[in-house]
This record gives C-alpha cells, structure tokens and sequence, in this order.
C-alpha cells in the first residue's frame, strides 16, 4: 500500500500547475503583456505565489512525508519523495508574507529594469532593486536556517541542488588560474591571422526570424508544443507541453539573434525531453540549473559554433540573406564565431571570455547577499570588476550593471550555473563524441537526431531521479570538473595557457 505516497501526489501534482500557470503569465509578461497591466499581473502572480505556498504549508504534509517513507516505492517513487522532502523545505522555511512581498517586488522591478536599461537609470531603479535585494536576502536567511548553510548557498540551493561556494570556489579557482594566459594567447594568435570577412547586412527581423525557425526544427523543436517570440532578454519558458523561448534581434548583425535561438532551443529540448510519467511531480522536473545551462550550452557553443555545423548552416545563410560567397564558408563562419575579444555584454560573449562575465557576477551578488557592498556601490564595482575580469570598463551602466534582467526579478544565486553548465555541457559533448562516431557527419548534414536521442537517454528523460554529479558520471564517467572543459577550449582554439 501507498496511501500516504499517492496523498503526496495529488497535493503536488496542484502545487505543480500552479507553479506552471505563473511561468506563461511569466513569459507573457515578458513577451506579450502591455505595460499597462503590471499591476494586476503583479497581483495575479502574488495570489499564485501565495496558494503554492499555503499548498507546502499544509498541516498534514510532514506526517504524509514521514508515513511515504515508510511504505513500498519503486526507485522513481522514492527518487520523487526525496524531492517532494526538498522542496517542503524550502516551501516551509519562508513565511506566506514574505512570499507574496518577494512575488510582488520582483514583478515591478522587472518592468522597472526595462526602462531603467533603456534609460541608462540605475539610480531610479536602485530603490526597487534594494527592496529585492532585502528580500530575497531575508528569504535566504529563512531557508538557511531550514537547510543549515550559509545564505548564499540557501539561494543557490534553490538553483542548483546540492551546490556550495566551497565547491564553486574550488572550480573557479582552476579556471581563474588557466584562462588569463589562455585567453591572452588566443587573441594574440588571432591577431595574427587575417580577420574572418563579416556578412554584410542590414539583416531584416523577419528573415532573422525565419532562419531561427527553420534551425530549430533542425534541432528537433516541436511547434505542436512550443514558439519564439521576442522579449528584452532572451529565455526559454513556459511548461514541457507548451515551451516559449524569446530572443531579441539586431538588423546589423544577425549573429547573436540566432545563436540566442540555438542556445534557448537547448534549453526547450531538455524541457520536452522530460519524463512523460512524471509530469507535474518533482522528480519528473529539470535537475537544476546547471545542468538546464548544459544543454543550452552544448547545442549553441559545442555543437553550432563546431565547423561541421557551420559548414551545412553556411547556405542557409547565404540563401537568406545574400551576399558574398565567402562570408558564408564553414571555415570563415568557424572563424567568425570563434573570435575571442572581450566584450561587455555578457549573452554577446564568446566562450573563451564568458566565464570571466559569469565569475565577476558571483562575486559581486555574493558581496551583496553577504553584506560586504553596498547596492548603491554596484556600478563602479562593476567596473572595476570588469577591468579585473576582461580589462575593458564599460561606458555606461546599460552596458554594465543593468544589462541582466536576474537581480531584478530576484534571481539571486543564479549566476554560477552558467559557468558550470559550461562545465558540464563539455564533459557531456565529449561522451556523446565518443558514442557517436558519426556525430560530426551528422552536424555537417543539420542532422541532430542522434545526439538528441543520447541526450534523452543520459539527461532529459531522467529528471530529477538523481543528482547532477550522478547523471554525469552515468552519462561521462567523471563527477562535474573543469577537465572537459579546458580540453575543449585548447583543442578548438589551438593555444595552451601562459
């Protein structure tokens, strides 16, 4: 018998839709809703919000969970039941005010941000973005108490199971002391080459579009179940049956609009690759950001800045937008998304220069979470970072400190994973390099079905049933390192640290 068990899933299963009504009143916010309608989408989120957590405040769910535990599971079960635990305590560890405060806050600083960006206007957004700050730190401290950790690990936890700054420390030690050299070396081989010839634009929305579409049904996106849209920040939202992902175009240069689509059609793919069976239970969600960062990572840096791809996607290009036939060859697209130059946006970045863009952010949220800086210090902490990290300083805050849409909708403990997913995103191409002998042929031909069914097979379709560092070493042999990583970067960019 498991009564207890099924008594736990009916009562997740309605937290679950709950959660998933907030992420299309979340992508609609940010792709469809008319300014105007702010305050009653911050009220319809909030509500939400605050019915989740009464749902996770439910008198009779800690003795459901300790009955559960005590009956007869099959591993998925139990792997579903460890996860129901984890998120009871994150649910009952922040009171329902300070739920609905955080709801609220984050809704009118995101709209805020949008302007404050365009504006160049830290200083008017800095009063909303401090109440966001405040409560997203009272937030971490009630969960930190919950989970007996520091704060900034709490917020992490929320991101990434099971991750700490010791472990991140530990990792980006290595990569700090590897990459300056490396990245030096690179720049100065490729100054000596010639430089790549740059298509020539203008390259009209619509095409941009059109060519976005058509690369993702190359990778195996389903428009039965999801679409693109435009948003001021790139994501991928929505639910597994129905993905939204969103990119921003620039009719000067059509590079960063479509690689922003192959990066979030990785993110969508995890999302429909899901398990079936466990839709709208904890076990069947994403494990953790880092992971949900690999796959993005894995289908724009590793699989479509590879020559291979490049080589096929060439005459799509050159069809769509015309031009000269050799700004199009897979060889100069190869050399042209492989130019190392830092840069000061961070989605713009090439992947030699990216993980600078995401260490110098954990720095600076870690000072704030921690109390060791001021918000009203972050622009010219920002800059300094930025001149330590990549050796340019921006020339405004639009290009500094209010580019990223995370801090104001209160994503805090966010930013490591993207560096990690990196991480893991190698570690994961070089294993599915090695069980597909033909994966390059395959690239070079738009053909993704094999290296998305091996993806399906040691990533998507295990959802949560384990942690990250055990779908690695299923998948790779190897707990989440820098090796594969490094190795990657050396191997396409020829030039070895120092």
């Amino acid at each position: 018998m498991t009564k207890a068990y099924h008594a736990l899933e009916a009562r997740f299963r309605r937290i679950n839709v709950l959660s998933d009504i907030g992420g299309m009143l979340h992508w609609d916010m940010a792709a469809m809703m008319p300014d105007g309608a702010t305050a009653s989408r911050s009220e319809q989120l909030a509500t939400l919000e605050v019915m989740g957590n009464e749902l996770i405040n439910d008198p009779a769910l800690p003795d459901l969970l300790a009955a559960a535990a005590d009956e007869n599971l099959n591993d998925w079960q139990r792997a579903n039941l460890f996860e129901m635990r984890r998120e009871w305590v994150h649910g009952t560890a922040v009171p329902v005010d300070l739920v609905e405060k955080q709801s609220r806050a984050g809704t009118a600083c995101e709209v805020a941000w949008r302007t404050a960006r365009v504006d160049n206007d830290f200083a008017g957004l800095l009063p909303k973005l401090q109440t966001v700050l405040d409560l997203s730190i009272e937030a971490g401290q009630a969960k930190a108490a919950a989970l007996n950790c520091s704060v900034y690990d709490a917020l992490l936890d929320q991101y990434d199971p099971m991750m700490s700054c010791a472990r991140i420390d530990t990792l980006f030690a290595e990569l700090e002391t590897f990459l300056p050299g490396f990245t030096a070396g690179v720049i100065d081989h490729q100054k000596s080459e010639p430089a790549p010839v740059r298509p020539q634009g203008p390259f009209p929305v619509e095409v941009q579009k059109q060519v976005g579409l058509y690369l993702m049904a190359a990778v195996g996106f389903d428009f039965d179940n999801g679409r693109l849209d435009v948003s001021h920040h790139p994501f991928c939202g929505g639910t597994p049956d129905d993905v939204r992902i969103t990119t921003r175009y620039d009719e000067d240069d059509f590079t960063s609009a479509i690689m922003g689509v192959l990066h979030e059609t990785g993110h969508a793919m995890y999302e429909r690759g899901l398990p079936l069976d466990w839709r709208l239970q904890p076990v069947g969600k994403a494990r953790g950001m880092t992971l949900h960062e690999s796959q993005s990572l894995l289908v724009e840096m590793q699989a479509c800045r590879s020559q291979d791809f490049l080589t096929w996607a060439g005459p799509v290009f050159k069809n769509a937008f015309g031009g000269a036939d050799g700004a199009w060859s897979g060889d100069n697209l190869h050399r042209l998304y492989t130019r190392v130059e830092p840069g000061f946006i961070r989605v713009d970045a090439d992947e030699v220069t990216y993980p600078a863009h995401v260490m110098m952010r954990y720095r600076l949220e870690r000072a704030l979470i921690e109390g060791d800086m001021k918000l009203a210090d972050l622009p010219g902490a920002w800059r300094e970072m930025m001149q330590k990290f990549l050796g340019i300083t921006p020339p405004d805050d639009r290009t500094g400190c209010l580019q990223d849409i995370h801090w104001p909708s209160g994503a805090w403990g966010y930013f490591p994973t993207y560096t990690l997913g990196a991480m893991s995103a190698a570690q994961l191409f070089a294993a599915a390099r090695d069980a597909l002998p033909d994966l390059g042929a395959n690239l070079a031909s738009g053909d993704f079905g094999p290296l998305m069914a091996w993806l399906l097979r040691h990533v998507h379709g295990l959802g949560s049933s384990l942690s990250t560092d055990e779908i690695l070493m299923q998948a790779t042999g190897k707990p989440l390192g820098t090796d594969a990583f490094i190795a990657h970067l050396e191997t396409r960019y020829g030039a070895k640290s120092g």
